[in-house]
């Protein structure tokens, strides 16, 4: 068996090197099928995976009755089994602009809003629309990788710039400077933080917005975790800054709703001065949208009722319960001595940790230690290197049962003392 975790080990670490040839969906499966190989050896625990970014696997986190109801009550009508217009049926768009226009002091209009399939398709129709020859996008390190998968398709450098962990993972905007040149389409701004749960106040945001002003190129606002806030700090949009530097807002239903699976997203021009909004760029968003299609046309015309009848209750219990989660998170791997979180989530589902190797015996790095806890323990993690572009980190998914998490910390405590170097100079 070792022999096979070390094979599969090199296999990352070839890919990795060009890292546009691996997903977190591939990384999650190897990491899966070395747990399905050790069974053999009498290894039945339950596996417990702290790995990806889907609550509905757990009950504690289940949509809104409202939200059902709703897509039950459009599928009945039996009036939306045909297809929508590509750019999304003009009931979902306006619910979404009014939704959306909340956190802004201006209104957006429904014409500024595209529907897609998820917020993967709308970074895709980013990409795809801002891309030109020889351009750049500026993408955060560690961050999200869809968005180096879909620069590769579309012959887009890729260039990243580094969030500060003892900052709080914000912006360095001294990297961002440096890096642009006249070739740079675009800067991609998470936040809430996917993978290091960060939260970004009011001034780094405006400053965001001013560099991007200064260099003369858009921000890719990803809020595919919007309003899923629980620290000190609020979420504020990125669209609040939209006079200062046009926003594009990619978002969905997916988070804040818990419904992942039902592939309702969203492209947004926040653009109030037409500095970006051309009538060649919006036809050619509008072709791009004929060639993908959007979602389901039964789940889009149930997003006025499902984003109208959702009561925040259901929201506050959502936040409650992931804060929870952050604070067991944060307060057990404090236990743990080769690991260590230098910033306490405040938002989205994840938390990024530190890997100490050089504390551990047997253990060459990030992706060695998530094969082989996955081997010995069953709990799966994701390695920084592979996942989000940082060595020696971790990224740990937070939003499950309390019980299934401790209990996954648990294991990784144990997985780590048993590892340890200390133990042997001991």
């Amino acid at each position: 068996m070792e022999n096979n975790v070390g094979s599969q080990t090199n296999y990352i670490k070839d890919e990795v090197e060009a890292p546009t040839n691996i997903t977190i969906k591939g990384i999650l499966g190897l990491l899966i099928g070395s747990i399905s190989e050790n069974e053999g050896e009498g290894n039945k625990r339950e596996v417990i995976s702290l790995g990806i970014g889907d609550p509905t696997a757990h009950s504690c986190f289940h949509t809104t009755a409202a939200a059902k109801e709703a897509v039950v009550e459009s599928l009945l009508l039996d009036k939306f089994n045909g297809y929508s217009p590509t750019v999304g049926l003009p009931t979902a768009r306006k619910a979404i602009a009014s939704y959306l226009s909340s956190d802004l002091a201006y209104d957006l209009s429904p014409e500024d809003v595209y529907v897609t399939a998820g917020c993967t398709q709308a970074i895709e129709i980013a990409v795809s629309i801002l891309s030109r020859h020889n351009s750049n996008i500026l993408l955060p390190r560690p961050g999200f990788p869809i968005y180096a998968l879909c620069a590769a398709f579309r012959n887009v450098e890729v260039r990243y710039y580094d969030l500060v962990p003892e900052k709080s993972w914000q912006v360095n905007l001294k990297a961002i400077e440096d890096l642009a040149d006249q070739n740079t389409i675009g800067i991609v701004v998470i936040n809430p933080g996917n993978p290091c749960g960060n939260v970004y106040s009011y001034e780094h945001l405006e400053k965001i917005a001013e560099t991007a002003k200064r260099l003369k190129t858009v921000i890719i606002a990803d809020e595919v975790y919007g309003h899923l806030a629980f620290g000190e700090a609020p979420f504020i949009s990125m669209g609040v800054f939209s006079s200062i530097a046009p926003v594009l807002t990619l978002g969905s239903l997916s988070k804040r709703w818990l419904i992942p699976g039902w592939r309702l997203g969203w492209f947004v021009i926040n653009d109030p001065n037409c500095i970006f909004k051309s009538p060649k760029i919006i036809e050619r968003i509008k072709k791009y949208c004929d060639i993908c299609g959007g979602p389901a046309t039964f789940i889009q015309a149930a997003v006025p009722t499902i984003i109208e009848n959702t009561k925040e209750s259901f929201f506050r219990n959502t936040l409650k319960m992931l804060k929870k989660n952050s604070d067991i998170c944060y307060e057990k791997i404090l236990e743990i001595p080769c690991i260590n979180c230098p910033y306490k989530s405040q938002g989205s589902m994840v938390v990024m940790v530190k890997l100490n190797a050089a504390l551990l015996q047997d253990i060459s790095d990030d992706i060695d230690f998530c094969f082989k806890l996955a081997k010995e323990e069953s709990v799966i993690l994701l390695p920084g290197r592979t996942a989000v572009g940082l060595k020696n980190w971790l990224r740990i998914t937070f939003a499950v049962e309390s019980s299934f998490l401790e209990e996954g910390l648990r294991r990784l405590k144990s997985f780590c003392l048993r590892h340890s170097k200390l133990k042997i100079m001991n």
